[in-house]
């Protein structure tokens, strides 16, 4: 299956968008609440619509960026937030992206990912990172058995996949999931070695 701009942009098209939850997700929302330096600089690839950098932006984080391939998230999230700086939105794929952040929030975007992608997303993400710089979000803890996104998986892939190139601080179940997702989603809280 071609994960592409293409397909991605179809499902917005079709309104085929089970993931999109229609508001920052809690647990982030949660973790963003506790930030206190706003001029981190920060990335949210796969964004979708873009609840988070909403969040983030309205909350005074003025160095936040928005990251997708899709077209129509990103024209969403401009006529939800036309205040938000046009050079901070990202119309671009993530593995092709060269820049340094302090902080990479992740969130339904490592599971709609290929699998077979999981090692080079974590490359990606150690390289965007400054040195100490942090990858937090959620992660599903379980495994869908799709041949489609959302790819699931466990804890303990997870740790194995990321180990090499990062300091596993946390990587727990969410304790503060929406309820569809109830204990089924790894909070994770990065550290780049």
């Amino acid at each position: 299956m071609e994960l592409d701009a293409n397909f991605w942009e179809s499902n917005y098209q079709n309104q085929q968008t089970g993931w999109d939850i229609g508001y920052a997700a809690t647990p982030i929302k949660e973790y963003i609440d506790q930030l206190q330096n706003k001029n981190l600089k920060i990335l949210i690839p796969g964004a979708g619509n873009a609840y988070e950098v909403e969040y983030l932006f309205k909350k005074g984080f003025k160095n936040v960026f928005l990251m997708d391939i899709a077209e129509s998230p990103i024209n969403n999230f401009k006529k939800r937030l036309p205040e938000f700086p046009e050079n901070h939105i990202l119309q671009e794929d993530f593995f092709n992206h060269k820049d340094k952040y302090d902080l990479i929030i992740e969130h339904t975007f490592f599971c709609a990912l290929d699998k077979k992608l999981r090692p080079e997303y974590v490359k990606k993400m150690h390289s965007l990172l400054k040195t100490g710089g942090k990858l937090c979000g959620l992660l599903f803890r379980i495994d869908f058995g799709n041949d489609h996104p959302p790819y699931g998986g466990s804890k303990e892939e997870y740790i194995q996949l990321f180990k090499d190139h990062f300091v596993l601080k946390t990587l727990e179940t969410a304790y503060n999931s929406i309820k569809p997702r109830m204990n089924n989603e790894l909070f994770m809280s990065l550290i780049k070695k």
